[in-house]
């Protein structure tokens, strides 16, 4: 998936993020969902894909368990999505666990 760059792409990022932040903590009640933080949005060129990417710890169970509930509450957050940002096309939510932070925290260099 080839990022856009824009200045609108960046500014429809940054209000995803913000919406989808918001719905986890007010709208979507999935206990599967509970501390899971949004950490990034990259759209595509055309606007049509947005990749969310979302931090979580835990162990594989529970982070098996959030994917599923994102998931199922993706097209949920569309319909959300749509309506509070009043947008023509609203993009198709990609979910992908962010594995920075662990990265960095957690990285035995090999020496």
């Amino acid at each position: 998936m080839k990022q856009a760059t824009s200045r609108r792409s960046t500014r429809l990022s940054d209000l995803i993020l913000r919406e989808i932040a918001l719905m986890l903590v007010e709208d979507v009640t999935d206990p599967r969902l509970e501390l899971v933080t949004i950490s990034g949005v990259a759209l595509n060129t055309d606007l049509s894909v947005a990749k969310v990417f979302y931090t979580l710890h835990g162990d594989e169970k529970r982070l098996a368990d959030a994917a599923a509930g994102l998931e199922h509450a993706k097209g949920f957050m569309r319909g959300l999505l749509g309506r509070r940002l009043k947008i023509k096309f609203v993009p198709e939510l990609r979910f992908e666990r962010d594995s920075f932070l662990e990265d960095m925290v957690y990285a035995h260099p090999d020496a």
